[in-house]
């Protein structure tokens, strides 16, 4: 069956039939209702930024490189294939909390995380950012993390505006290896 053919099939069920294929994403619900987010500000309330890196199985924890300060973990609900998070490992809620060395690394990071997603994907151009507080949008306000998500001509679409759903081309696991692989001072 082609994709012209797979357009032309109506939808069963109430309702008339409205042409448009079906994107389903239910792992979505997950982000949707908070899973795996704290419960408080404490970092024995939940904090998945604390329990990640303790997990002991990188590839599991889509950890793509460890510093003695900072480590770089895939977004579990990534805006686009390669977005990044760079976090502390200390359990901290404000940017003007880190040291100067986790400062230093959390930057240093930061830059390679830009450098191992350009050699993996080609990207055009990236968004960085660190929320700060619910209301700036943080989903997770109490562990303070920096955002790196590539961003190519055109990824932005119809589908997060009309759709509340983003096509995601590539599986978590392989992002995290081909990110892994790329990531400067890897053989």
């Amino acid at each position: 069956m082609d994709a012209e053919q797979i357009n032309a099939l109506p939808v069963d069920g109430v309702g008339e039939p409205d042409g448009l294929q079906r994107l389903w994403n239910p792992h979505r619900m997950a982000y949707i209702l908070g899973e795996n987010k704290p419960t408080g500000p404490k970092a024995e309330d939940g904090c998945p930024f604390c329990r990640i890196p303790a997990l002991g199985d990188d590839e599991a924890a889509l950890i793509v490189a460890r510093g003695s300060l900072v480590y770089a973990v895939l977004n579990l609900y990534p805006y686009n294939p390669g977005h990044l998070l760079v976090c502390p490992y200390r359990h901290i809620a404000d940017y003007t909390e880190l040291t100067d060395d986790e400062a230093a690394e959390f930057t240093a990071f930061t830059q390679d995380a830009m450098r191992a997603v350009r050699k993996a994907s080609s990207p055009h151009g990236f968004n960085l950012g660190v929320n700060q507080g619910e209301v700036a949008g943080a989903g997770i306000a109490a562990h303070l993390h920096q955002h790196i998500v590539p961003r190519w001509s055109g990824d932005a679409n119809f589908m997060p505006v009309v759709g509340r759903t983003r096509s995601m081309p590539v599986l978590l696991g392989e992002t995290r290896a081909l990110l892994a692989e790329a990531w400067p001072g890897v053989a």
